[in-house]
């Protein structure tokens, strides 16, 4: 599996991405929490009251040391190992400098070809790993609109980017 991409076609700057990389790109995206950011009236009560009482403690009792710099970084290769991540196209689509007569981004994949409209192209997410292990089956990359729409059917076999 060719973990390397292109975004070619109409910009000014042909771009090679490293899909490999991105696991250790501080913009990458847990896409185990990010479509779930909406919370209801009751979840938001219980966070309030939460928080009230973790208030109240800290008054009594005084506050707990905050976690080690160890302890985090810890946290954070497990994480890695295990998490399901991607990132947002925007800023690789936009350091290649679409041209201004350029309308189209296509998306080639071994099934053939998927085109959306240049603007919602910078919003898409690319999924790179899934439960911490790269897309081998089916990737390298899949393809998630930002609204979570087509999470459980996402574009797959992404082999490269086209702007037309």
């Amino acid at each position: 599996m060719d973990l390397i991409m292109n975004i070619k076609g109409k910009v000014k700057f042909p771009i090679t991405l490293d899909v490999g990389a991105w696991i250790f790109d501080d913009r990458r995206i847990d896409l185990d929490t990010y479509f779930n950011h909406s919370i209801d009236e009751n979840e938001e009560e219980e966070e309030l009251t939460i928080a009230s009482k973790h208030w109240d403690r800290v008054i009594k009792e005084g506050s707990v040391a905050p976690p080690t710099l160890k302890t985090e970084r810890k946290y954070e290769k497990i994480k890695m190992l295990t998490g399901t991540f991607g990132i947002i196209f925007r800023p690789f689509l936009h350091n290649s400098e679409p041209l201004k007569d350029a309308t189209t981004l296509i998306f080639e994949t071994d099934k053939g070809e998927f085109s959306l409209p240049l603007e919602q192209g910078y919003d898409v997410i690319i999924q790179f790993s899934k439960e911490g292990k790269p897309l081998r089956e089916d990737g390298p990359v899949h393809i998630l609109f930002p609204d979570g729409s087509n999470r459980d059917n996402p574009i797959k076999h992404v082999k490269g980017f086209r702007v037309e």
